[in-house]
Formats: C-alpha cells, structure tokens, sequence
C-alpha cells in the first residue's frame, strides 16, 4: 500500500480513506468475479482476468527419478576379510553372495579403508574419509582437519543426493557414522541417518551390540528390544524391517525406486549366532589356521579370483603356529573360529531374504545391488587367545586364558561378547598379510565386492580387476541412476567427489583403471598407489596393542617407519617387498604420499591419544546431575563422566511397603557398568569391571515404608584409570554398608548401553535381576549424581 498517501493531517484523513476503499475493492473484485461467474466480472478486462482466461492449476512438484533408474540395494558388512566367503575361495559358505556373483560381476581389487567409520563415511559421501574428517572411527576423533568425525554438510551423502532425485531411502543395520557427543537425546541430529539423507533407519549408531539384546534406535528414538523371546536376534530383526519397508514403499509407489543401504552388524564382535547355525561348524576348523590359509589359497587359484602366479604370503612372527598349541587351546581357538564362521553364513542368508524380497516383488532385473563383504580386512583385535569379552580389551582389563577356556560352550551366545584370536584374522585375510587398522598393506584394505544389475550387466560371473576404493561406490550409483552430482545440496555448496565410477567396467573387463592412484592412513598406518606400485609402512604395533594403557611407542613418529614395496600387477598378493632392491621407486612412492596427504587432510599423522585437548562433550566438565524418574538412554557421553574419579549417587525414594525392588539408575548393562538398586528391599550397588570382576555392597537390613534418602559413596583409591576405592552405601545420612570395588572400566563404562533411570533397559548389570523386571516398584522422586 505504499502507494496510498499516507494521512499526515486530520484534513488528509477523508482523502486516505477514499483511496484505500477503493484498494480493496480492487482486490476484492477476482472473488467477486467468482461469486458471479466469469461472464459478469465488471472488471473484466480492466484489473484482471477470469478463472478461464487464466493459466491451468500449478502444484508444487515432487522430484521424479530419471525414466528407468534402478533401484539401488548396497550392502556393507563388518570385519569380512578377502579371503573368508566361498566367493573369493574362503572356507565359509556364503550362497547369497556366491549366486549374486554367478548374475553378475566380481571385484578383487576393491579396496576399503582399514577401519569400519572411515569405510562408511567414504562409501555414503564418495569422498576420501579425510577430506569429511573421519580419519578414524567415531569413537576415537582427534582435533585436527581431517580427524573430527563430524562430516560436514559440504560433502551430501547418496542417500541426500538419491532423495532429492526422486528415491525413496531407507538404512538398515550399523551406521557408527555419529561423533560420540552427538548421540544423546538432545542431538543434534544432522549426523545421524535420518539427518544424512535416509528417511527411515532402524539399527544402531555405535561401532557394535549384542545380537541378542541391541541398542536399538528407529530413526532418532531409542527402541527397547524383546525381553524374554528366545528367538529373538538382531539380524533377523533388521531383515524382516528392510523387507517390510521395500514392501510398503512398492505398495504406496511402484514407480518410485528405492536406496536401501543394508549394513549388517555382523561379522564384527561380538560374534554372537543362533544355536543351530553355530553348530553347523562343529568340527570344521580342527585343522588350524596354518592349513586353512593354504587351502584357501589354493581355492582362491581354481576360481580365479586370484592369478595363477600368486604367491601365498607368511604368517607374520607375531602369531603363533597351530602346531605350537596345547590341545586345550587348539578346542578353545578353534570354537571361537566356529563362531565368526556362524556370523558370516547367517549374515548372508538374511541379506538373501532380502534379495529374495525383491526378485519375488519383480523389481530384481532393475535392482542395482552392491555387496561389499567386509568394511576392512578380517580383524586381529582378539589378541593372541581371543576375547570372552571384547569390553575386556576396551575398558583395559586382561583376560586370561582359564577364563575363557572354563567358558567354551557358552561362546556365541548372549552371555559374552567373544572374538577370535589374531591368527583367525590373518587366515581370514588370505593371500594378503596383515589384518584391519594397518591401510597400508592389503590385508587391511582389500576385500571383496560383486555387483549384480540384470537389467545392464552382461557379462554374468565376470571377474573385474579394475583396481577400486569404496568412495567410487556413490559416483557409481549416482551414474547409473543418471543423476547428476548437484553443486549444492540444502543449500550449501558441495566439495568436490574423489571417487571415480566403476560402470567404464561393466562392459569392458580389460579396461584399465580409471583409479590410478590412492592415498591410505588409518590408525598411523599410512601408503599410497600409483599406476601399479604400492607404498606403506609396516604396522609400529599389533592391533590387539591398539587399548587402553598399551604402549603406544608414541616415540617412533611418522619419520621412523620402516617402509614395503609392491608391484601390484606383478605380486598380487604382495608377497615379494622391493623396497630394498627399489629405493628410487620407493623414494618416489614416497614423495607422493607426502603431497598427497598435505592435500587430503592426512597430517598431522598422530596417535589417537593426541589432540584430544577441549573434545565437544555434554558430560565431561559437569559435576552435578538430576534426572527425574523416567529417564532412559543417555548416551556415555551425555552421561557422569565417572571413570577413574569419586562420586555420590543420591536417590530420594518412597516406599509404601516392604520387599521394594527395582533400579534407581544404572549405567551399560551385562558387558559391563554399574547400578544402584532395590532387592527385597535391601539397598545394593554392583560394579560390572566386566567378566570375573564383579563386585557388590548391600546393606543387611531391609529398608522400612517411608521416604528416604539413599546413597552410594565411591571414594576412589586415585584419579586413575582402573582405579580400585571403596564404596559406601548409606540410608538417610547413616551408613549402611561399606565394601571394596578392587578395580574399575577405563575408556568406556559402555560404548553400547546407556543409563536409565528407574529401570536397567537392555541388558541387566548386575546377575540379581533380570531387565524386564527392573523397574523400581517405590516411588523413584529424583536421582542426583555428584562428581567429587
């Protein structure tokens, strides 16, 4: 109305309101027009036109997928090495992957790197983990570029990318693509699935969980699992929601493609499988690692997915020999080896249901599926006897082999969290030396791929020897979807891809390379490839050195590493080092890398203990915590940081009878933590240090109706890690009970369970009580938690 006069004196006023009736009328005039009908506008002509003059109805349109693009199915999962599935020659039977790779092609130069998040965040956003700050697992970020673990919203994932064009997009399974301090209730939530571009997830943020009781989220809220079904797993679980979530979206849509991206869980620890699958392998791996590599190897040969010139490379000095072995650990070991083989084979026959889902829904031929067997090399991380509990090497405590040996038919069930020993993983990984975290040798980085698209490739149980990275994964998608990578994605402009699309080779199986060079770091495992050639260094320590207060060797920097060189396309296995007999090569090899890591955020190179100075926490600075009752699954961080420190716990109860029960507040769960709590009306704190290391203080005298205030008193011995205090239990001000904890978790309480309040939600902490029946019978008014 800027064009009214304005009524600056009383006289203006009668002029103003004239022309601002007059405005209104000419505003009015298209819903009179339509009161009256077309043919009797007065105005017609003058200020407007009518209904039928006009331009037909425009809605707002929903983006359209290119006419044809496939469906996309990419399946990624866990510590797979090259040399484990009957497709690539390994000793366990994996008939999903085998008859996807008869339909379509095999890749046996695809290469991850080394590590399960870097792997992730490089194959969703196409770009070198580095270059989206996720140079190591989420877990373990560190203050520089390159290393944050916050992926920035320059680099849009496909799942974003596919949205945007028209597909609908669904995650299943693992994602361990979240920074720690993002993981609470509060979020943000950009940087979990539903915020990268998935519109629907059902798994868990973290880096593994129990089969049997998973830390469940369903988009960005927390899910209890069954209690008490015996049939109950995880995997199943995650299959029966992908097939269901396919149905439902061909029901409402038909013509819509879908991305799902399918990242089981297994084969990482725990290497939890269904009885009966487990007892499949009874027996099948008596012969030892040793013989098992070398029969692997000779499978490999017969298939083809390894030259016929391969040399089989040596156990490393480090593992022992089968034939070295007691007969006590020969049972034991080889148990634990059944129990890996157990995860791999259940693993793909859910993923096949899946498959299934979609050949019986007739979209197969145009399903573009990817199936990635492993996000690095097989791991080595059990150490030399393996793991009842992998908590055990995280929280710094020692197994010893009694216990786990007193343990063996209890192996790949709920009760333990098992992993198998080193050398497993190493046989795992045949032909290549070396295991996951070292990027710069194959054994850490080479796994194997096929990749089925009926409807496009040809040339059925083709072998492609294109050598590959998994950020080619995205740009192969986005180009047979025919979508073009947007310059911006929500608004913000987009770096620049790394990867290199992969369909040059569905046609052409002796096209070269496309990808003639790539740099590697992980875990200060560091090389690089050029046109054949392969440079890096040889691994400072083991992984299963890779703990809480191992010896980091923090004095042996960068500088000092013992260098290797390969030929490639002469030694595909890498058994043949040139590094002495080649130092020009190598120096060149060498000069690369460093250029090419000042350009892609590698450096500093630096232990996972160094920058870490002011890390983003909601948990670690504070002292003090209320949490009404209620409360549940606050994540670690978010949580009271008590590790190595003295605290209180203090709960204002009210009790209308005796024999009250039930949790007050409780951190993590079987695998180790800590609860406070109600049994037959005795106040009891147990402290889970996992395995053997449990410790409890209870107080004799059960406690009368009425409201109380009860507390739990740690005094520790020391602020240290480990720390042992003593634990003081008190009713109303008086002490009730005193006791020993001899020893506490260092580096996480629980990197799985959070803490509840009011009821211990997944799995039990202490053996007193069961989950489904944790809740606190009283009345629970206000736990506080004071940090001393």
């Amino acid at each position: 109305m800027s064009h009214i006069p304005q009524p600056r004196r009383a006289q203006d006023l009668k002029a103003y309101l004239a022309g601002f009736t007059a405005l209104c009328g000419l505003l009015a005039a298209p819903a009179l027009a339509l009161a009256q009908g077309a043919g009797s506008d007065p105005l017609a002509g003058k200020v407007g036109r009518s209904v039928a003059e006009t331009h037909a109805p425009v809605w707002p349109s929903n983006p359209a997928a290119p006419r044809g693009a496939p469906n996309v199915l990419v399946i990624l999962t866990d510590d797979v090495g090259f040399g484990a599935t009957s497709t690539f020659g390994g000793p366990i039977a994996t008939p999903t992957f085998d008859a996807l790779s008869k339909q379509g092609l095999r890749y046996n130069r695809f290469n991850t790197t080394a590590l399960c998040s870097p792997t992730r965040a490089s194959l969703l956003t196409g770009r070198m983990p580095h270059n989206v700050n996720m140079g190591n697992v989420t877990n373990l970020p560190s203050g520089y570029d390159g290393y944050t673990t916050v992926i920035p919203k320059s680099a849009g994932t496909m799942a974003g990318i596919l949205k945007e064009n028209g597909y609908n997009t669904a995650m299943f399974g693992k994602s361990h693509l979240t920074p720690d301090w993002e993981m609470s209730p509060a979020g943000p939530f950009d940087r979990w699935p539903t915020g990268l571009g998935f519109e629907y997830f059902y798994g868990f943020l973290s880096a593994d969980t129990s089969m049997w009781a998973p830390a469940i989220v369903e988009n960005t809220v927390p899910v209890e699992p069954p209690h008490g079904d015996p049939g109950y797993f995880f995997e199943k679980d995650m299959a029966d929601r992908a097939i269901n979530w396919m149905r439902t979206q061909k029901a409402a849509a038909p013509d819509k493609p879908f991305f799902i991206y399918y990242a089981p869980g297994l084969s990482h620890t725990p290497h939890h499988a269904p009885k009966e699958w487990l007892e499949r392998f009874r027996g099948k791996f008596d012969q030892g690692w040793d013989k098992l590599r070398e029969e692997s190897f000779a499978r490999q040969k017969r298939l083809g997915v390894i030259p016929a010139d391969a040399q089989l490379t040596p156990r490393p000095a480090s593992l022992p020999a089968w034939a070295s072995l007691t007969a006590e650990q020969k049972k034991v070991y080889a148990r634990l080896m059944e129990a890996f083989a157990a995860t791999v084979a259940y693993s793909d026959h859910q993923t096949g249901r899946l498959i299934d889902a979609i050949r019986q829904s007739g979209q197969f031929d145009n399903t573009l599926i990817i199936y990635i067997e492993g996000d690095n090399g097989a791991s080595a991380e059990g150490g030399l006897d393996g793991l009842a509990y992998e908590q055990s090497a995280i929280t710094g405590r020692k197994e010893n082999f009694a216990e786990l040996a007193g343990r063996i038919d209890e192996i790949g069930g709920p009760a333990l969290y098992n992993h198998f020993p080193a050398a497993w993983g190493w046989a795992m990984n045949a032909p290549f030396p070396w295991w996951k975290q070292v990027a710069s040798q194959a054994g850490g980085v080479r796994n194997g791929m096929v990749l089925s698209w009926p409807k496009r490739i040809t040339d059925k149980g083709g072998l492609r020897s294109q050598y590959a990275h998994v950020s080619d994964i995205m740009p192969t998608v986005l180009e047979a979807a025919g979508v073009t990578p947007p310059e911006t994605l929500g608004g913000v402009r987009q770096q620049p891809i790394d990867g290199i699309s992969l369909t040059y080779s569905f046609d052409r199986p002796d096209a070269p390379s496309a990808r003639r060079q790539q740099v590697f770091e992980m875990m200060e495992n560091f090389g690089i490839y050029k046109d054949g050639w392969v440079a890096g260094t040889l691994p400072k320590r083991t992984a299963w050195e890779v703990g809480v207060g191992e010896d980091r060797k923090a004095t042996m920097g960068p500088e000092d590493r013992v260098w290797s060189l390969f030929h490639l396309d002469r030694d595909f296995a890498t058994a043949r080092d040139l590094a002495r007999s080649n130092p020009a090569k190598l120096k060149e090899m060498q000069d690369l890398f460093w250029a090419e890591a000042a350009r892609s955020n590698i450096l500093p190179i630096h232990d996972y203990s160094q920058g870490t100075e002011g890390r983003p926490s909601l948990g670690r600075e504070r002292t003090h915590f209320v949490y009404p009752a209620g409360i549940g699954t606050i994540n670690e961080d978010a949580a009271p940081h008590t590790i190595g420190r003295s605290f209180t716990i203090e709960a204002d109860v009210a009790l209308s009878s005796p024999g009250a029960s039930g949790v007050m507040i409780a951190q993590g769960g079987r695998y180790g933590g800590y609860s406070f709590y109600l049994k037959d009306g005795r106040p009891v704190f147990h402290y889970n240090a996992v395995g053997t290391d449990q410790y409890s203080i209870a107080a004799d005298t059960p406690l009368p109706p009425g409201a109380h205030l009860l507390s739990a008193e740690f005094q520790a011995d020391a602020q240290a890690l480990r720390t042992g205090g003593t634990l003081t239990l008190r009713v109303d001000g008086k002490a009730v009970a005193q006791g020993r904890i001899a020893q506490t978790v260092a580096g996480w309480m629980s990197h799985t369970e959070g803490l509840d309040i009011g009821i211990d939600r997944i799995t039990p902490v202490s053996p007193d009580y069961a989950s489904a029946a944790s809740a606190f019978t009283g009345t629970l008014k206000e736990v506080r938690v004071t940090i001393k």
